[in-house]
């Protein structure tokens, strides 16, 4: 959400973002917001004025009292009582129309940064770096799904029975290689300052409004039927949502924090989601990265959580590219994001497994979360980065360490999690 006073001195900025996202139809919004702030705030003036008059009544009655002129008095008394029911009438006017204008606010997209290139759709996404040499086998890659399967390592077919399309069950040393990512990511992070954090998997509804668009609120969350409660989609959610209605002080900042959940999404629509595999999933795990810091700081953090993806990638010998996201791309929250993708052998290019953004200040201002400057409190910039998700992770490890037999070797910074070396085909 952004700063309304943006609306109120510089429309035209807020219109041409929304024309550089290709959202058109929100143009008449920004009018709007302006209609429905005049109002409230001539509303509010008049309030004032009445409690201003108030006072001053409540001033001259004690004067007329005490130079006895009682009926003078008397009169100021009964204009008093009436202050009351009119200041109580504006008031609710102005609470209507704050939560109009919120509501709508939550619609107009985040100011971009002016880096974020121009672009109508994720096909006008920029390469800006490629790390590691994709590999090109001279023996036939197979499928993620079927080698998972010849492996003995995951069982979709029964999860179809047991819970639907989207599900799957990851056994034996597959299992704990994904384990093992995890603990990598986790070790990792820990090592770099952030603080490891194991939070709710659900959150209320006022959490979920502050933390994404309701577009994606929509595409994304399970509610939990007769409660205010959604599973999360990221532990991003939760671990934001621990600094709601705060006010850090700004030696407390930058806050860095690291957590592991299980996400949950419904993937509406989604490609993928009837396929078997991986790929497209309905529940996974996620370790994830927060950075709460001042807004000075907040873009040399985007670039340190973004190495941190990196190396863990490299740890790994998956080679990977940075997709710098577009306009048109770029959620309504976002300022600036990019994708992190994976090669994938088999495809012969390469497959998204993580996102990094900067909202700046619009989670910070939905949620009410402050840090206290010299003389005001102040709205931070709040970034969140994918350090590993599983199963994803778990495609690009396989898919690029796999043998002509069918065996996968295990990348060596992951022997000490996992015990062994390699994991052989258990199908002929």
């Amino acid at each position: 959400m952004i700063d309304i006073k943006i609306i109120r001195e510089n429309p035209n900025l807020v219109k041409q973002n929304i024309k550089n996202k290709f959202q058109n139809e929100k143009l008449p919004l920004v009018d709007e917001v302006k209609r429905l702030d005049e109002r409230w705030r001539n509303i509010k003036f008049k309030a004032d004025r009445l409690r201003s008059e108030r006072n001053k009544i409540s001033q001259e009655i004690n004067r007329l009292k005490k130079i006895k002129k009682n009926k003078e008095a008397n009169e100021l008394i009964k204009r008093a009582k009436s202050i009351p029911n009119q200041i109580k009438e504006l008031e609710n006017k102005t609470e209507n129309l704050e939560k109009k204008i919120k509501t709508i606010m939550c619609k107009i997209p985040n100011i971009m940064h002016k880096s974020v290139p121009k672009g109508k759709d994720e096909s006008q996404n920029k390469v800006i770096k490629k790390i590691g040499k994709p590999k090109k086998p001279k023996f036939k890659i197979l499928n993620h799904a079927e080698l998972a399967e010849n492996l003995g390592g995951a069982d979709f077919d029964t999860a179809r029975k047991t819970s639907g399309k989207g599900f799957y069950y990851l056994k034996g040393k597959l299992a704990q290689t994904s384990a093992a990512m995890i603990n990598l990511a986790r070790d990792y992070m820990v090592s770099q300052d952030f603080e490891y954090i194991e939070p709710p998997l659900m959150i209320r509804k006022k959490v979920v409004e502050g933390v994404m668009s309701f577009q994606e609120m929509e595409n994304m969350m399970y509610k939990i039927e007769n409660e205010d409660l959604y599973l999360i989609g990221t532990s991003e959610h939760s671990l934001i949502a621990m600094y709601m209605d705060k006010i850090l002080k700004k030696t407390e900042l930058p806050q860095k924090i690291t957590g592991f959940s299980s996400c949950f999404r419904k993937e509406v629509g989604a490609h993928g989601i009837e396929e078997k595999g991986f790929y497209r999933l309905h529940q996974f795990n996620k370790q994830e990265m927060i950075v709460i810091c001042e807004p000075k700081d907040s873009y040399k953090f985007y670039e340190q959580m973004l190495k941190h993806t990196i190396n863990i990638f490299k740890q790994l010998n998956i080679p990977v590219r940075i997709l710098e996201c577009c306009s048109g791309d770029l959620a309504d929250l976002k300022a600036k994001s990019c994708d992190v993708e994976a090669w994938s052998p088999r495809q012969k290019k390469y497959f998204e497994v993580g996102s990094l953004t900067n909202t700046e200040q619009a989670q910070a201002r939905r949620l009410n979360i402050k840090f206290r400057g010299k003389n005001l409190n102040h709205f931070p910039h709040i970034l969140n980065n994918t350090v590993l998700a599983t199963p994803r992770a778990l495609i690009a490890l396989i898919e690029n360490n796999q043998q002509k037999d069918g065996s996968i070797k295990i990348p060596k910074i992951l022997w000490k999690y996992t015990g062994f070396k390699e994991i052989k085909c258990k199908k002929d």
